[in-house]
């Protein structure tokens, strides 16, 4: 356990997989795997033990993995086939949102830039609805709540609604909005989020939420606590 460590803080290996008992001369598996994903949250890890108790401790410690002895090369094969199915780039085409920690937005690995904060976070309140309509009256509710210096919210949402197609027709990613009427959403298909994948289930999504949401807006407040009652 101490070399393995050592070779993630010291010479900065970033390991793709670890396999790994529970019990260790030194240290448990179970804070060993903490360790190693404090250090290096892309890797995955993998128990192999004969110890079925600690299976419910050890995938609450976000292991991708849970082999009971004795195991052979058809096994690891296997597992290791499975761990490949969990993408770990975004899709070509797709806008890459961010929202476990802060909210951020990526356009072929580059940080998507915002004229307007207030655009930005019009984004990333469509994106928390999950591609449902929003009526306007819906999003300044939300964005502007006990705002005394926002006079007219109206004309400043269809400023700002401007100014995020504008800013996403700049990438070729327009399509990624839709507008009916006096309603707002976006089209979930065009997006790689860490939020939808986690919904649908994905190991790798699920392992990267450590307990924040889009933690620079009070009214995700509500996402977050679903999110951890969820775990």
């Amino acid at each position: 356990a101490g070399e393995v460590l050592s070779a993630i803080r010291g010479d900065g290996l970033r390991p793709d997989v670890v396999f790994s008992d529970i019990e260790l001369p030194g240290m448990d598996g179970l804070n060993l795997a903490v360790q190693i994903k404090n250090d290096s949250p892309e890797t995955r890890i993998v128990f192999v033990t004969g110890f079925s108790q600690y299976a419910l401790e050890a995938f609450r410690r976000h292991v991708h993995g849970y082999l009971m002895k004795p195991v052979d090369a058809d096994v690891i094969r296997s597992e290791l086939e499975n761990l490949k199915l969990s993408p770990s780039a975004p899709e070509p085409g797709k806008l890459r949102v961010r929202c476990f920690g802060s909210f951020d937005v990526f356009v072929n690995g580059e940080p998507l830039i915002f004229q307007r904060t207030k655009t930005k976070e019009l984004l990333a309140y469509l994106v928390d609805r999950e591609g449902a309509a929003c009526t306007g009256g819906e999003i300044i509710s939300a964005l502007w709540e006990d705002d005394e210096e926002i006079k007219d919210p109206r004309t400043y949402l269809r400023m700002l609604t401007h100014d995020l197609r504008k800013t996403l027709e700049a990438v070729g990613m327009a399509d990624v909005l839709i507008r009916e009427h006096n309603q707002w959403a976006i089209r979930r298909e065009k997006l790689d989020c860490d939020y939808y994948r986690m919904r649908e289930g994905e190991s790798d999504a699920i392992n990267a939420y450590r307990g924040e949401y889009m933690k620079q807006y009070s009214w995700a407040e509500l996402t977050a606590g679903r999110l951890y009652f969820r775990k």
